[in-house]
């Protein structure tokens, strides 16, 4: 090795070095990972300051990170956004819209309470102390309000406040409101579904995907707007506790219709009351009287133990063991079958049920699906209450409804199997395709189910649901007012009236069903509050107004073919032929 050496004054300091042999291979190696080394962090450095131009250029809006609600994707757009709900005509019954939430940085904030001030200008349903608690924990990340109005936002943020920030996020917006609030539910603040269509389908509904996996209902919503509204307007008349109704297409199995009230703003779901959110519709179970002779004599013409023109004494009250059944506003004499479902005899109908026992009549029930919970798509679902014992006492007040608890809407299914012909029915909320026919398996005969056509028609005709009638609409069904029962017995003050209609009867397409939960009398209605006075005239009103709309053309009276169509000749005890 040799060096060169400085001869100038002072002190001597090597200029250069030149190193050879095994010295040189080690400095060069050195120098090699030196460069590797400088390259990697140069790559680093990179890749950080192209992420900070792109976070300024584009921010994210704070902390926690939360997806983008929409991504675009090629020609279509993939969106992880909640799908819609819809009626049958694409309505918009539940959508996801993007909104902006409130967070704050706290360990940013200087002056808690004169920040909680400024922002309860805007926000004043906020808890001022549990606000300023938030503000001064010195926490990095607070929720402070989530889904903000576009006015919240803007005002929020003309405070120009460094310690707060925006996330935007998705927000379920119901635009109908109220109108169909039981059947679609809503979701929580995240965005799941807790109750009604948006629980039973929470995993369809939050699938990334396009739109073509909104959620498409057999609703209608002009029909649901026509039923809820009379609803509402007998409720308020009767002063009501609640009301409930249904509109089913007999055919097809679709609910058209299905109102609970009282009911809520699935908007802001948070503000009402437990009542307002039950749905008495499925989720329900009542006593619901009478309604359940028309199951009755269907029963006993289809075992064949009478027949139309056969009937029962229903002179005086039935007797078993310490019970007395009797009728309300009794003939006082022998009655045909038919006689027996048009004016509501408990007598009869409870001996026509004795005739056909008790085994019988439960397997009868069960194969019209009452005695099991309804099968559709919700999770409200309520179950039948049915007697521990069901000896001959329970056989004879299940014939007339009582000892037996429904759902309003499992009544309607079970009517509905009755006037479509006789056949099984599987019922749904969910669109099927036009035309539809899903009615299954006979359950009772041709012959029987023709009978009790004519008969429910005479039933609004010539019995106790005058009222039903909507000219020209041929209206069939029947009435029942059950007492409420509670603890120590029933309450002879608090009643359930229910109607449950068809239409047109000379060849049944829908089911009408409506129900008020303890309606009190009126001046106008003699101060009776039986459904023949309540829940009846709710049928007929929306039948008059729904008709069109299906597509149900009214027809004259003295037309001949309905006139054979719903004729119902009887022969009495004293063997005279009876046209009613």
């Amino acid at each position: 090795m040799s060096m060169a050496l400085n001869t100038s004054s002072g002190p001597a300091f090597p200029r250069h070095v030149k190193i050879t042999g095994e010295g040189k291979r080690l400095v060069d190696e050195g120098r090699g990972r030196l460069v590797l080394i400088a390259m990697v962090f140069a790559a680093a450095f990179s890749v950080l300051a192209v992420r900070l131009i792109y976070l300024t250029l584009f921010p994210a809006g704070g902390e926690p990170s939360i997806a983008r609600s929409v991504i675009k994707s090629g020609a279509g757009v993939a969106s992880t956004a909640r799908a819609a709900i819809r009626d049958r005509n694409g309505v918009l019954l539940a959508v996801s819209l993007p909104t902006a939430s409130l967070f704050a940085k706290p360990y940013m904030v200087g002056d808690a309470e004169g920040l909680a001030d400024r922002i309860l200008r805007i926000l004043p349903r906020l808890d001022r102390e549990r606000l300023v608690r938030k503000l001064s924990s010195g926490r990095r990340f607070v929720w402070i309000r989530r889904s903000l109005t576009p006015e919240q936002h803007q005002a929020l943020n003309a405070l120009g406040e460094p310690a707060l920030d925006f996330k935007i996020e998705e927000r379920r917006i119901y635009p109908q409101g109220r109108l169909a609030a039981h059947l679609v539910g809503y979701t929580d603040v995240d965005g799941r579904g807790i109750a009604g269509i948006e629980a039973q389908f929470n995993d369809v509904l939050a699938r990334p995907g396009d739109a073509g996996r909104d959620i498409v209902l057999s609703l209608d919503a002009r029909i649901q707007h026509a039923l809820r509204d009379e609803l509402s307007r007998a409720m308020a008349i009767f002063r009501a506790k609640g009301a409930a109704g249904v509109v089913l297409d007999v055919r097809s199995g679709e609910f058209l219709a299905l109102v609970s009230l009282p009911d809520f703003d699935p908007n802001r779901a948070g503000d009402f009351s437990a009542d307002a959110r039950f749905n008495r519709a499925t989720l329900g179970v009542f006593e619901l009287g009478s309604v359940f002779k028309a199951f009755t004599a269907a029963m006993a013409l289809d075992y064949g133990v009478v027949g139309v023109n056969g009937g029962y004494d229903a002179t005086r009250p039935l007797k078993i063991s310490r019970f007395s059944i009797r009728d309300e506003h009794g003939k006082g004499r022998w009655l045909s079958v038919p006689e027996i479902v048009i004016y509501s005899s408990n007598i009869g109908a409870a001996k026509m049920a004795l005739d056909v026992g008790g085994d019988r009549q439960r397997q009868f029930l069960d194969r019209f699906g009452l005695t099991k919970k309804l099968k559709v798509e919700l999770p409200e679902i309520g179950r039948p209450l049915l007697p521990r014992r069901w000896g001959m006492t329970e056989t004879a007040t299940i014939a007339f409804g009582h000892g037996i608890s429904v759902s309003p809407a499992q009544l309607a299914a079970a009517f509905a199997r009755v006037v479509n012909g006789g056949f099984d029915l599987k019922p749904t909320l969910l669109r099927r395709k036009a035309d539809t026919d899903a009615r299954g398996e006979r359950l009772i005969s041709a012959r029987t189910a023709d009978l009790m056509r004519r008969i429910l028609r005479k039933v609004v005709t010539n019995g106790t649901a005058g009222f039903a009638d909507a000219p020209g609409y041929r209206v069939g069904g029947k009435t029942g007012t059950a007492d409420k029962a509670g603890r120590g017995g029933y309450n002879r003050e608090a009643i359930i009236s229910t109607f449950a209609g068809a239409f047109p009867m000379d060849d049944p397409r829908y089911v009408v069903l409506a129900m008020l939960d303890e309606p009190r009398g009126i001046p106008e209605t003699n101060n009776l509050a039986q459904a023949g006075w309540t829940a009846a005239p709710v049928v007929g009103r929306v039948i008059t107004r729904i008709a069109p709309l299906l597509g149900v053309a009214p027809k004259p009276a003295d037309d001949p073919r309905v006139f054979r169509a719903l004729k119902l000749k009887v022969k009495t005890k004293e063997k005279k032929l009876e046209t009613f």
